[in-house]
């Protein structure tokens, strides 16, 4: 199986690193010539161009920064597109953009799959990541074996467009969690607590979380450092709020957090390191909110193994 891979940025530098590791046939694009080139290094092919990639292979997929940049790089691929074809869009997007797009694909011939990923840059790096696939059974199973070597566990979430609905479901949840632990972090600085014991306290408590787990690791070291940063997280919690809206669900929370990173990208700027969010509550209390003994940056400490399916129990 020939496939291309189109993004090489944080995360999708990582993705594909795992598939030409593990030895595919793989042909890489991005706007950064730099980026390519690193990868041809470690052995992929230069595929030249979206449209190139959809012609030449079996399967391609994208990890771009937003759904604008998806559709462009869709528009280039569609007169190549026909049947037996997969594209694997692996970006964070719109539910409905996937699922418009996807209409194109499968009128063409071919198949559709949202495949988002979470888990961290971390876990990317080493295949060790959670990824979630939204397609029919029959495609799943065809690409099962690309999913399990870029990830440890693959969950079928249902048809074109699921994935990328729980994606953005987790990414508010993560970002509710960072916020929450940015407060009580402050919260135990400003009552005097030593910071290493408050981290403890919160990882064996009912308040541990994976984001306190690893975000709080990095706030407290004061590198901040987690790959992401807070243009990101607002374009996600807006997706967020965009399914909630169509659900017709009023949400409470999320609108605040909107206004929260809002006012982070305001300050700070929009490509400010996401964990920065904190420097709100240092800047109006005047605490530095670090302490010793932490890494600058998140490592994957488990070894990497192959992948499996995730079965959801009924």
């Amino acid at each position: 199986m020939k496939i291309g891979f189109i993004g090489l940025g944080n995360v999708g530098g990582k993705l594909s690193g795992s598939l030409i590791r593990n030895g595919l046939d793989v042909a890489v694009h991005d706007l950064n010539a730099a980026l390519v080139a690193t990868k041809v290094a470690s052995g992929a092919k230069d595929g030249q161009s979206p449209a190139l990639l959809m012609k030449t292979c079996d399967v391609v997929i994208t990890c771009l920064p937003s759904p604008a940049a998806s559709a462009a790089v869709l528009d280039q691929m569609l007169p190549y597109v026909k049947h037996g074809k997969i594209w694997m869009e692996m970006s964070t997007t719109d539910e409905a953009e996937v699922k418009r797009i996807s209409t194109q694909v499968s009128t063409l011939g071919g198949e559709a799959v949202d495949c988002p990923v979470s888990g961290g840059c971390h876990r990317a790096d080493t295949g060790n990541i959670s990824i979630f696939a939204g397609c029919n059974r029959n495609t799943f199973e065809r690409i099962l074996p690309l999913l399990t070597t870029m990830g440890r566990r693959v969950l079928h979430t249902g048809e074109v467009g699921s994935a990328s609905v729980l994606k953005v479901l987790t990414n508010y949840l993560a970002t509710a969690n960072l916020v929450s632990c940015a407060e009580a972090l402050t919260v135990a600085k400003a009552a005097g607590m030593d910071l290493g014991v408050a981290y403890e306290a919160m990882a064996i408590s009912s308040g541990t979380s994976f984001v306190h787990e690893t975000e709080s690791q990095v706030i407290l070291n004061g590198s901040r450092n987690i790959s992401f940063t807070m243009d990101l997280v607002a374009k996600d919690i807006g997706l967020f709020q965009e399914v909630a809206n169509r659900a017709g669900v009023p949400l409470e929370l999320n609108p605040l957090l909107i206004n929260i990173f809002q006012d982070g990208i305001e300050k700070f700027g929009a490509r400010e390191l996401s964990p920065n969010i904190i420097k709100r509550l240092e800047l109006v209390t005047g605490l530095d909110v670090t302490a010793p003994g932490f890494p600058e940056e998140m490592e994957d400490d488990e070894p990497e193994e192959p992948g499996e399916e995730v079965i959801v129990h009924r």
